[in-house]
């Protein structure tokens, strides 16, 4: 059901970095069979139809209308196995403490999310994002100068890290669309799953 298209699958296309400061790209960061579990797992709790794609949340809820989280917003922590993924990725320096907030976004061909900076006030500096699924193509631009542009394609198994600049000074968002072109090359979407891991700033 999660099969990449061919185009994908292909040496030839492969994911150039950005060049922004504080963006980090790992690929495979987990294996194909890590993401069938992953999925299978997901798929195994509740999704809430809260925006126009299903999304699940754990740690604390973020209250996107109010743009606010606070200790009220609290609900069960993160599931087992994400938990061991937010361990990992403090072990590995990928951030300086371990995430207490995910949320899972779903989305399937045309579906995207608007151009947005993490909610400053409510989330430290790190900002992790794995995917799952189909390969897309994020676009960020610049907050100051909607002339600077990057587009970063995200593949399955891989995940992506904003700090400082990345994460305070860009906006990132994928466009509703059914195809993304990349290097000159047409990818197909498919239902993709997104994993983003965050420290919650509470406020005394």
């Amino acid at each position: 059901m999660f099969n990449q298209p061919e185009l994908f699958a292909s040496p030839s296309l492969s994911a150039d970095v950005i060049d922004i400061k504080g963006f980090k790209y790992v690929s495979d960061f987990i294996s194909t069979q890590e993401q069938a579990d992953l999925l299978q797992a997901i798929d195994k709790a509740a999704w809430l139809d809260d925006l126009k794609r299903r999304v699940q949340h754990y740690g604390y809820k973020y209250d996107y209308k109010k743009r606010n989280i606070d200790a009220s917003m609290k609900i069960a922590g993160l599931p087992d196995w994400a938990l061991l993924l937010a361990k990992r990725l403090h072990r590995e320096g990928l951030t300086p403490y371990e995430a207490d907030q995910l949320i899972i976004n779903e989305y399937y061909p045309g579906q995207g999310i608007a151009a947005h900076i993490d909610c400053e006030p409510c989330f430290e500096d790190t900002i992790i994002s794995l995917s799952l699924g189909s390969a897309c193509v994020m676009d960020f631009t610049h907050k100051d100068d909607k002339t600077l542009k990057h587009s970063q394609l995200l593949a399955p198994c891989s995940l992506i890290v904003l700090q400082g600049e990345a994460r305070y000074d860009w906006l990132h968002g994928i466009k509703a669309n059914k195809t993304d072109i990349y290097q000159g090359r047409k990818i197909p979407r498919q239902r993709r799953v997104s994993l983003t891991f965050r420290k919650v700033i509470l406020k005394d």
